[in-house]
This record gives C-alpha cells, sequence and structure tokens, in this order.
C-alpha cells in the first residue's frame, strides 16, 4: 500500500506547475511512511513542508494544492492536512481486504520486491579462523548474515554469500604444534602444551587421527623436542617467543612438506567440524574463499604493484608502507614486514580489491566488533587502487554473553573452556538459535537466556510466533474433521463480514509486511522483522481468543479462514527469512 500512495502523491506532483525545484516533481521522492499514531491516518508525507522554501510558498498552502491534485482511489478513504503542513492518508477498508488476496494469490512471494535489482553483493560472514568449533558468539555472526542474505535476495539484490578461509599466517601455525604436541604426549613422549596453544578436545581427536593415519612419521623425542626452545610462560619465558621457537623447531624436525601435512591436517579437520556445524544450522555458501590463493594466484603481488604504479607505497626501516592516511586512516599501515612476510592487511586489501574486479557493487563485510579500526583502512586501499571506498560496508556484530542457570559462561578458544555453536544448538533447538540470535540489532550487545530460549510460553517469541502458525494448522485440521472445506473465493468475497476490531487490526498489520521487510533489508537489520512477527502473532492470538473461526454461517467462516490463511502465509514468509522453521503442531 505504502507504494500505491507514493505512486498518488508522485501523480499530483507531476500534474502540478512546480518550477523552481531543485531536481523538479518527477524525481523528487515523496518519503511516504506510516504514521507513528493511527489517529493520524495510515501514512504520511511532509513532501509540501520540503518544497515550501524552494517554492517560495507557505507549506499549508503547497499541501492543499497537492491534495487537490491527487487521483481518486477507492483504496484511500479519506487525505487530511495536519500540524505545519502533513498530508495524512486514511486507507479504506477495502483496501485492506485486497491486500488479504494479494497475500493469498501471491504466497511464498508476498513481501518481496525488486527495489535491489541491478545490483551486486557480496556479503562475507563469519570466516572465523579455522583453529576450533564455532563458539556461540560465531553463531551470532552466522544468524545475522545468513538472515541479512535472505532479507537482501528478498528485496531484489543479487546475493553472493562468501566465507573467507583465513588458511594461513601465526595462528594456524598455532594450530599445527598443537595438534603436534598432542600427537607426541599420544605417543608417550613427555612434552607440554605451549602456554598459548590450543586445549581443546578437538585437539586431541585430530591428533589421534594423525597418529592413526601416519603412525610415527612425526615422532621425535623429548630431548630432540626441547632442544634449543627458551623458557615457556610461567617459567619465566615469553609465551609468544616460546610458541614461535616451538614452530620453528617443528619445521626444522619435520620438514616443510611433514610441517604442511601437519598443518593441513589441523586445517582440514576444523574446516570440515566448521561446515558441516554452519550447514546443519541452515547457513550455506556460494565460496569458501582460501586466502591462501591470494599468494599463489598472484593477487597480493597484483595489488601491490597497483599501489606502487600509483606511488601509494615507501619503504621505511625496512618495511614497506601503505600511505593509509592519505585516504583518512589515522596511520599508515605497513604492507610488507622488514622480514619480506606480507601482512593480514595486505591480504585484506587484495581481497577486496579482488572482490571488486569479480564485478561486486557492494561489498558488504559482517564482522566481529573489535574490528571497528578495519573499515578506514580497507576504504582507504581500494579508494588507493582507483576503487569507491563506499562500494565497502562494514556491520559489526556485538559480543554474545551466555547464561545458563543465571550464571555467566565464559568462553576462551585456546583452553577448550567454551560453549560450542553445535551444543548449543542442541540445546535450545536451531529455531530459537536463529531467532534470538537476531532479536537485538547488531551493534548491542546480546545476553542469551537459554531458560527462555527453551521455554513454551509467551515470553519466548519463537513459541510465540510460531504457535500463531500451529493454530491455523489446527484450525484447518478442525474443519477437514467435520468434513467441511474452505471456498477461497467465497471467502474473499465475504471479507467485508469480518467487522470485530481483532480482525481489523490484523489486516491493517499484515498489509505492512513489504514495508517492514525493505526496512529490515536496507537498514541491515532483521530485529525490525522479529518484532513485526512478534506483534503479527499478538494480533492473531488476540483475535483467536475473542472469535469462533468455525462458525455456522458458510461465507462468514470462509472470511474468517481467508484472513487465518493470510496471516499463515506471512508469518511463513517471514519465519523463513529468519531461517525458522514453522511447524504445524506444538
Amino acid at each position: 500500500m505504502k507504494s500505491h500512495v507514493t505512486d498518488l502523491v508522485r501523480h499530483a506532483l507531476d500534474s502540478l506547475d512546480l518550477a523552481g525545484t531543485p531536481d523538479g516533481a518527477t524525481t523528487l521522492d515523496p518519503h511516504v511512511e506510516r504514521t507513528r499514531d493511527p489517529r493520524h491516518g495510515d501514512f504520511t508525507t511532509n513532501v509540501a513542508m520540503r518544497l515550501a522554501k524552494p517554492l517560495g510558498r507557505r507549506p499549508r498552502e503547497l499541501a492543499e494544492a497537492l491534495v487537490a491534485a491527487l487521483p481518486a482511489s477507492a483504496q484511500i478513504a479519506s487525505v487530511e492536512i495536519a500540524g505545519p503542513g502533513f498530508i495524512n492518508f486514511t486507507l479504506s477498508e477495502s483496501a485492506g481486504r485486497r491486500q488479504i488476496a494479494e497475500i493469498l494469490d501471491r504466497g511464498q512471494a508476498y513481501g518481496c520486491s525488486d527495489i535491489g535489482t541491478g545490483t551486486r553483493v557480496l556479503l562475507e560472514f563469519v570466516s572465523a579462523n579455522p583453529t576450533g568449533p564455532l563458539h556461540v558468539g560465531h553463531g551470532r555472526h552466522a544468524a545475522y548474515g545468513a538472515t541479512l542474505a535472505n532479507l537482501l535476495s528478498a528485496t531484489g539484490h543479487q546475493v553472493h554469500r562468501e566465507y573467507y578461509v583465513n588458511d594461513a599466517g601465526r595462528q594456524m601455525e598455532i594450530l599445527a604444534i598443537s595438534v603436534w604436541v598432542r600427537y607426541l604426549q599420544a605417543q608417550g613422549i613427555d612434552v607440554a602444551m605451549p602456554a598459548n596453544g590450543y586445549r581443546g578436545d578437538y585437539v586431541r581427536e585430530i591428533a589421534a587421527t594423525v597418529s592413526a593415519g601416519y603412525g610415527e612419521r612425526f615422532r621425535v623425542s623429548a630431548e630432540v623436542f626441547r632442544e634449543g626452545l627458551p623458557p615457556d610462560a610461567p617459567d619465566g619465558g615469553d609465551q609468544e617467543t616460546y610458541v614461535d621457537a616451538v614452530v620453528r623447531r617443528a619445521r626444522e624436525l619435520l620438514g616443510e612438506a611433514g610441517f604442511r601435512e601437519l598443518f593441513d591436517q589441523g586445517l582440514n579437520a576444523v574446516l570440515d567440524d566448521i561446515r558441516d556445524d554452519l550447514e546443519a544450522f541452515g547457513v550455506g555458501y556460494d565460496r569458501w574463499y582460501s586466502e591462501r590463493s591470494l599468494t599463489t594466484h598472484g593477487t597480493i603481488d597484483t595489488a601491490l604493484e597497483k599501489l606502487t604504479s600509483r606511488d601509494r607505497l615507501y619503504v621505511e626501516n625496512g618495511a614497506t608502507w601503505f600511505r593509509a592516511s592519505d585516504y583518512g586512516d589515522e596511520k599508515d599501515r605497513v604492507v610488507i614486514r622488514e622480514n619480506g612476510v606480507r601482512t593480514y592487511f595486505a591480504s585484506d586489501i587484495a581481497y577486496h580489491h579482488e572482490k571488486r574486479a569479480r564485478g561486486f557493487d557492494l561489498l558488504l563485510d559482517v564482522l566481529g566488533a573489535d574490528h571497528h579500526g578495519y573499515v578506514a583502512r580497507v576504504r582507504a586501499g581500494l579508494e588507493a587502487m582507483g576503487e569507491d571506498p563506499e562500494s565497502l560496508e562494514v556491520r559489526l556484530v556485538q559480543f554474545v554473553t551466555l547464561y545458563r542457570g543465571g550464571e555467566k559462561v565464559q568462553m576462551s578458544t585456546r583452553s577448550g573452556e567454551f560453549v560450542t555453536l553445535r551444543e548449543l544448538r542442541q540445546e535450545v533447538g536451531n529455531d530459537a538459535a536463529r531467532l534470538f540470535y537476531v532479536m537485538r540489532s547488531n551493534d548491542q550487545h546480546l545476553d542469551f537466556d537459554l531458560e527462555l530460549a527453551k521455554s513454551s510460553s509467551s515470553d519466548n517469541p519463537v513459541y510465540y510466533i510460531q504457535y500463531a502458525h500451529a493454530r491455523v494448522c489446527s484450525v484447518m485440521q478442525q474443519l477437514a474433521e467435520r468434513g467441511q472445506t474452505w471456498h477461497r473465493e467465497q471467502g474473499l468475497a465475504a471479507l467485508e463480514q469480518v467487522e470485530e476490531p481483532q480482525a481489523k487490526a490484523l489486516i491493517r498489520n499484515l498489509a505492512r509486511y513489504p514495508e517492514v521487510v525493505e526496512l529490515a533489508a536496507l537498514n541491515r537489520a532483521p530485529q525490525t522483522l522479529v518484532f513485526y512477527l512478534r506483534d503479527l502473532a499478538h494480533d492473531f492470538h488476540t483475535w483467536y481468543n475473542a472469535q469462533p473461526f468455525l462458525v455456522d454461517d458458510a461465507a462468514l467462516r470462509d472470511a474468517r479462514l481467508a484472513l487465518c490463511l493470510a496471516a499463515r502465509q506471512v508469518i511463513v514468509n517471514g519465519l523463513t527469512l529468519l531461517g525458522v522453521s514453522a511447524p504445524e503442531r506444538m
């Protein structure tokens, strides 16, 4: 309905002589939105107030001219001018009834739009280092990113989902030597896990697989292992120095090929676990992009050569620096260290340049809250290579605090004392996890209440919404058990008989669904959809509790069932976008 009102206002603008408007009436956005107070109608526009100054006219006078120029519409009951020049529209009851027919006609397509047509979006999300299983914090990234992808697809955007696999670098080397230590321990060798090694049970499981597959190939004595190593923390040493020394020792003793085999055993085992976990969570990707490929395919070299040709790099103290401060970053950034190793930043800007080279208009990254400094430096890299810096949009996801029995659960990927996403899903179910993760804005901390997520009460939003769907299914089952059938056309024709206020409130809310989907997509705000579905379920439950549906009057029964089925369709559509199921029985 919003689009219909917008078209009416545009028609009025075009029909008036508005010479002097900055961009012309035809291209001016009327800016129609829902009223905050239903007493002021359904929709409002401030277009008269915005045009008054450039046209040198009084806002109310201009509003009166626009109202007079509005074409007649059976879907508009009244138009009023309010305050300094707002134009308020009240929809007719027939408009709401027409919306019910549209919902039933369009089915799963109801709520979809084409506002994003022509925009190619590369959505990168989760991208957790494959050093251990996904924990509950990663789960929030997964649910948020997957729901964003669904919302953008529903609004016509061409969405490509991507997971950036950090399969190179120091953290993966630490995982490799953690597996090696557990492998040696399993072989009876008395060696200690480095203070900052990975300690979860999954490391022991990987080591057991290595032992079964490779036998004694990676076995060394404790004396040979420790030879030349500095002390580790807390024994008077530095844990970072020590772990780097163990990595060097592994390379010396196992050879580069042997170390790479051990490295890949850890990487592949964890990555397979992550893939399986996300797939079971209803989260899929179009591509798993290897960080290593940036080197093997020369992508980093290409990016650095481009920056060099544009005089955007310089050498100082043996390191190569990018002039990031010239593009608004707080300081210049190292791209090649003194030892010749490329930095993570070099990989990041090369990866994003390559995204643009693949033809994506919008690079939408979902990252952790600790990446707040990331945006300026990567945008600087894009701009320095001739790309539009605004093509990069970063959405930061705040941390999750998990409560079990009123107690806060700590998480640490190295100590192994963390709750995995898989454990959370097994405890509360995929549906509760998916919805709870996105029912607060991504830039707000999330307290995840396990007890609420598992409860069968109206306080649990996922239960409350799903229960509305199940109630409609129950009504239709009762209809069949009575030997009766629903007649669609008779029901739509008789909708004017559905006069109870609870039903009218439900009809008004159903008509809002397409607008909610657009707002949630454009604002990257899935919580908007969650709040809407909760309100819609409330409207349905209120009507259900106040009015019997299976009455003797066949026309009235069919009309009420038409509204029931429209509500069910919208609930299904909304839950599908959230990655939540719609059970028929509860």
